[in-house]
Parts: structure tokens; C-alpha cells; sequence
């Protein structure tokens, strides 16, 4: 589907999302890190979801894809149509909401924008909020992996380790790249990896909002990473990485994967290839 059909920019500022909050195709989700951002002030008409649902939430992996089921109970319980434009945001800089939309280009839904900076630009601007929880109308929507290759499996990964045109965007900070932190069995990088940690990408004195966006691609290209390459974003449970994945898109990378397994899957095994 073109940007033409869409009501919205990929990244819209909010003033932009002020001026179509009325419009009948629009459904603004809120999915913040902390549950009672929402309660303290959201987008008017802004429906809550719960982050954890985006995650499958049991077995070795709990932060991979939930299966379609659960997506279209998911979806469904949101209102989701296929002529409904999403429009997501948070309270953190765009990690859940970038989750959110990540999704939605997994099961092929197009129609979707993140409010750039979340409710943190959306406050500064001085636009108006609403306390009151607002319900969303359900639909029926039957949810199918249309668009696969959006996401890449341990299995793939691993075997792409080291080809050319091929890079790894590590959201995750600096001590956990260079094993000096982390939880998991095993500490350390992917194989050829590189690390610009997720809030480095976003504007601290703009509410947030994502940084320069000439900037950001030189700092990445001298990294390595090419919006003409494929590049596979990934942090430790694809929550930071929702972030990266939207941000490469926004930059024009022509083909921006992620990795849901993240590290939660490929620091917790003994047959993966690590550095550190």
C-alpha cells in the first residue's frame, strides 16, 4: 500500500495526529513502558494496551511472536479493520510502539504511523489530554503472517552470520554488547555486530522526538550499516529494538528485519556464535 493511501506520514508529529484524531480511520493506541502514564494523560480517543501482549509470554522464548490466534484476539479486541490507519505511541521514545507497529507489518497492516516522541512531545506541545479510559469498538480481525521476512528466526541468522551486503544493529547499551552486564546464560554480541544503543537514535531536547535524520545515517553508515543493505535489529527481548527497526525505516532501509528471539534466545543457548 502507498503513503498515498495513508492518513498520516510513517512519522507524524502531533500536530499532524491533532488534526485527523476525529477522522473515522484512525485509532490511536497508547502502549506505554509504565501502565499509569496512561491514567495520568493520553492522546484523546487513545485506546491502552497492555505491552505484554505483544510478546508470546511462555516456553524458552516468552518475548517472541504470540501466534496468529493470540494476534487476532489481539487485534480484534483493538478495533482493527483493514481500512483502519494505527497510530501508536508511548511513554519511553518509541520501544513498545515501534513493537506495535513491527507487528503490524509482520501480519501485513500497512496503515500505520508513530506519533513522534510519544506522549512526552505530545505534552510539550500543549495539546489537549484525556483521563478517561476509552473503549475500544471490537472487530473481528483474522491476523496471518502475510509478511514474513520482516522478521528473521535463530536458525536464519545464524546462517547469514558473516555475508555481505549483511548487517547486525545491536539496540542494546554499551555493557551489554561488551559482556560487562546481562542476566542470560551467556553475555556478549552477535558475530560482526555493531552497537548504537536505542536512545541514542532519539532527540533528548525535542521531546524524544527521532533525532536528525541525516545525522543518524552517517553515524550509522560509519558503523557499517547501509540503508541499502540488509540489516537485522535486535536487543534483548525486541522491545528496544521495536525502536531501531522503526527508526531504519524511517531512514529509508529497503529491507530492515528483526530478530523477536533477541538475545533472551541467543544468550540462553550453548551453540550460538558469541563475541565479547
Amino acid at each position: 500500500m502507498s503513503s498515498e493511501d495513508n492518513l498520516l506520514p510513517l512519522i507524524a508529529e502531533p500536530e499532524d495526529l491533532a488534526g485527523v484524531l476525529d477522522h473515522e480511520d484512525i485509532l490511536v493506541i497508547d502502549v506505554p513502558l509504565k501502565a499509569d502514564s496512561y491514567a495520568q494523560g493520553h492522546v484523546p480517543g487513545a485506546i491502552f494496551l497492555d505491552h505484554r501482549r505483544l510478546l508470546k509470554g511462555s516456553g524458552d522464548v516468552p518475548n517472541d511472536v504470540p501466534d496468529v490466534e493470540a494476534l487476532s484476539a489481539l487485534f480484534s479486541s483493538l478495533g482493527l479493520t483493514r481500512d483502519t490507519h494505527v497510530v501508536a505511541y508511548d511513554d519511553e521514545g518509541g520501544g513498545w510502539a515501534g513493537r506495535l507497529l513491527w507487528t503490524l507489518e509482520l501480519i501485513g497492516h500497512r496503515r500505520y504511523s508513530y506519533l513522534n516522541g510519544g506522549i512526552h512531545a505530545w505534552r510539550a506541545e500543549g495539546l489537549p489530554q484525556s483521563t478517561e479510559e476509552h473503549a475500544a469498538t471490537a472487530s473481528d480481525y483474522q491476523a496471518e503472517i502475510l509478511n514474513p521476512e520482516v522478521a528473521i528466526d535463530r536458525l536464519e541468522l545464524q546462517e547469514r552470520l558473516g555475508s555481505d551486503h549483511f548487517a547486525i544493529w545491536d539496540a542494546r547499551s554499551v555493557g551489554e554488547f561488551e559482556g560487562t552486564k546481562g542476566d542470560n546464560k551467556r553475555r556478549g554480541h552477535l558475530p560482526g555486530a555493531v552497537n548504537m544503543e536505542w536512545t541514542d537514535a532519539m532527540d533528548r531536547e525535542r521531546s524524544l522526538r527521532l533525532r536528525d535524520y541525516a545525522e543518524l545515517i552517517t553515524e550509522l553508515d560509519a558503523m557499517g550499516i547501509t540503508p541499502d543493505m540488509e540489516v537485522v535489529t535486535h536487543c534483548q527481548s525486541h522491545h528496544r529494538s521495536g525502536f531501531t527497526w522503526l527508526v531504519a525505516k524511517a531512514l529509508g532501509f529497503e529491507c530492515i528485519r528483526a530478530y523477536p528471539g533477541s538475545w533472551k534466545e541467543w544468550g540462553n543457548r550453548d551453540d550460538t556464535p558469541i563475541e565479547g
